[in-house]
């Protein structure tokens, strides 16, 4: 089966190609980039929803500065609401990102030796989700698989499981749409049809994990020097590029114990339950104004509606995980 090629691009190289334009879609929107993607071009010009453009020097502006002055120093991750709307991100020694008021453009540098993967993993998830929300959009924390075209999304904090439920789906045969951040929108001009759209022909996965699931000749990037989980480019045939009906939501029950969860077990969630969960699992949390919090309450409140929410508790063991889809799949059926 055949692979996108990822090759390591360093911030030299990022300042060279700034240049160069690229067209994806990815989230239901047309994202023009000077920094080339793992995801599929998009093969319709337009007017960009999102422009995404290099730097060849630091963002970081006195302003910036003296706002990042309020932060612990030793922090990972720094960011700055800055006085004409635009928001400023940080990851230490790997890149920096400036949104736009109003989520058009985001500036972009990496620094010495950082890759274009881990470039873009940050730019693509963290930086694209601020513009989102800028925009009116509210991105989930979530992965979603393609199951008889339809989307199962699975909802869950980091470490609760997302990307290996999707890993075990592309085991089974079923292709992924998106992998950390999911957004749902409308079908057309109907009220109640909701769509999942796709995002990054991607996934995310520590190496034992993708051994286990994924074919073992698979080579990867590793996300940043601090991790050992690697960013997995997907085929063709195992990455879904188009917008299709969302089927239902699954929230990951918080892994405790190894035997914390004995038995598969799926339950429908109340709307105010689900309103909660979805609300909890929001992909952007920087973002905090009262209007965007207004927006965010009503947008999932109205989802909570629409769409089935479901709590899902299993055994986490590798060995039980193709189990897991196969409930899932037969709760779909139903």
């Amino acid at each position: 089966m055949a692979h996108y090629p990822m090759h390591a691009r360093t911030a030299t190289q990022h300042s060279r190609a700034r240049k160069s334009r690229y067209d994806y879609r990815m989230y239901g929107l047309l994202v023009r980039s000077q920094v080339p993607l793992t995801s599929p071009l998009n093969i319709r010009s337009g007017l960009a929803d999102i422009e995404l453009v290099t730097a060849p020097a630091s963002l970081r502006t006195p302003l910036v500065q003296r706002r990042l002055k309020r932060s612990e120093a030793d922090d990972w991750f720094h960011h700055a609401a800055l006085d004409d709307g635009s928001t400023y991100l940080l990851w230490t020694r790997l890149s920096e990102f400036l949104i736009s008021p109003g989520g058009r453009r985001i500036a972009c540098h990496a620094f010495d030796g950082v890759s274009s993967e881990t470039l873009s993993t940050y730019l693509i998830t963290q930086a694209l989700s601020c513009a989102l929300v800028q925009q009116g959009i509210e991105p989930l924390h979530a992965t979603a698989a393609v199951v008889n075209g339809e989307a199962v999304a699975f909802l869950g904090n980091c470490g609760y499981g997302k990307s290996s439920l999707g890993a075990a789906f592309l085991k089974a045969g079923h292709p992924l749409l998106t992998d950390d951040l999911l957004v749902i929108g409308r079908a057309g001009s109907s009220v109640d049809r909701l769509t999942a759209h796709p995002g990054p022909a991607r996934i995310k996965l520590f190496p034992e994990i993708a051994e286990r699931l994924l074919d073992t000749g698979r080579a990867g990037v590793r996300m940043n020097p601090e991790t050992s989980k690697l960013i997995l480019p997907l085929s063709n045939d195992e990455h879904c590029a188009t917008a299709v009906p969302l089927r239902a939501i699954y929230v990951l029950n918080r892994p405790a114990s190894r035997h914390a969860a004995r038995r598969i077990s799926i339950r429908r969630l109340s709307v105010r339950r689900a309103c909660l969960a979805l609300i909890a699992n929001t992909f952007n949390l920087i973002i905090t104004d009262p209007a965007r919090l207004k927006r965010q309450f009503e947008w999932a409140a109205q989802l909570a509606t629409q769409a089935p929410v479901k709590s899902l508790s299993y055994p986490r063991n590798l060995a039980k995980i193709g189990q897991v889809v196969d409930a899932i799949c037969e709760d779909h059926s139903t």
